[in-house]
């Protein structure tokens, strides 16, 4: 069976802790998880001609992703990010300016790679420039009617803005975010804000998408699928650091709608892993068998 071509689109960059430098970026983590999934991953982006740029590119190649899709950038450093947890292994984040994913290009081979794509994931940092979101829009423009398309919307610093929003939203057909995201995102695009589960609805219904998840911490999560809602409490485990859960809940829930797994299946799945990459340092961690298995 051809396996799902699924595409971790945006920035590649070093998570750098206080002890150590993990390989991350969120369209990147997605990738890694969809690829620990089953699926054909990718990552569209770029990095620097550096020390980290050639570290990167051998960490894909550790780990069997091809590095084709991401561009050796001369001129613009290796992206990386501060990463300050604290007590709860929530983080902080400060981001390097002007750097290689600032700076993506549509090229060639990435327009054959959005025609080809069963799903694409995507969200707003890669797009703090006119260049990469340029590039992201153009490449989302080539995929396929049928294609999955996912904005986690992932809102960092003050790297958005209500057009940047609109324009992710309206290319989308699932859209994940958080509870803290949920409030900011119904005000730039003036919508209520009256509880979760309406305001993820006049979302839906305003741009006609297939879906909506939204991860709600100590909450749990809901999501909603083809008219059908589901929501899971959260699992309890003692988290240590939170990076990247989010993208592995997006990649576990892209999976299962590719393979046109039950809804409640689906997002059980994803709570599981999305709570067990809590466990763990860094944001792409080995996952075991029993949460990967059909």
């Amino acid at each position: 069976m051809n396996r799902k071509i699924v595409v971790g689109l945006g920035e590649v960059l070093w998570d750098v802790y206080e002890d150590r430098a993990l390989f991350g970026g969120a369209p990147a983590n997605f990738a890694c998880h969809a690829a620990s999934l089953g699926a054909e991953a990718r990552i569209a982006s770029a990095v620097g001609k550096d020390r980290l740029g050639t570290e990167a590119l051998l960490w894909m190649q550790a780990h069997k992703l091809s590095c084709h899709w991401v561009s050796v950038d001369p001129e613009h450093p290796t992206g990386s990010v501060l990463v300050v947890l604290d007590a709860h292994g929530s983080p902080q984040y400060r981001f390097a300016s002007d750097v290689a994913w600032d700076f993506l290009n549509l090229q060639a081979h990435w327009i054959e790679l959005a025609g080809q794509c069963d799903a694409v994931c995507y969200g707003t940092l890669a797009q703090r420039s006119e260049i990469s979101e340029r590039a992201i829009l153009g490449f989302l423009e080539h995929t396929q009617r049928d294609a999955i398309r996912v904005f986690d919307v992932n809102l960092r610093q003050d790297f958005y803005s209500a057009e940047v929003l609109s324009a992710c939203i309206e290319r989308a057909n699932i859209v994940k975010l958080n509870h803290e995201e949920l409030p900011i995102v119904a005000r730039l695009l003036g919508l209520a804000s009256d509880c979760h589960r309406s305001t993820c609805e006049a979302l839906v219904e305003q741009h006609s998408l297939r879906g909506i998840a939204l991860t709600r911490g100590s909450e749990g999560s809901a999501v909603f699928l083809d008219g059908q809602w589901d929501e899971q409490p959260a699992l309890k485990v003692t988290a240590i650091d939170t990076v990247g859960a989010g993208d592995s809940f997006t990649a576990a829930l892209t999976m299962g709608i590719l393979d046109q797994k039950p809804l409640p299946q689906i997002h059980s799945q994803a709570a599981r892993i999305a709570a067990y990459v809590c466990t763990q340092r860094g944001a792409v961690v080995p996952l075991p068998a029993s949460l990967t298995s059909p």
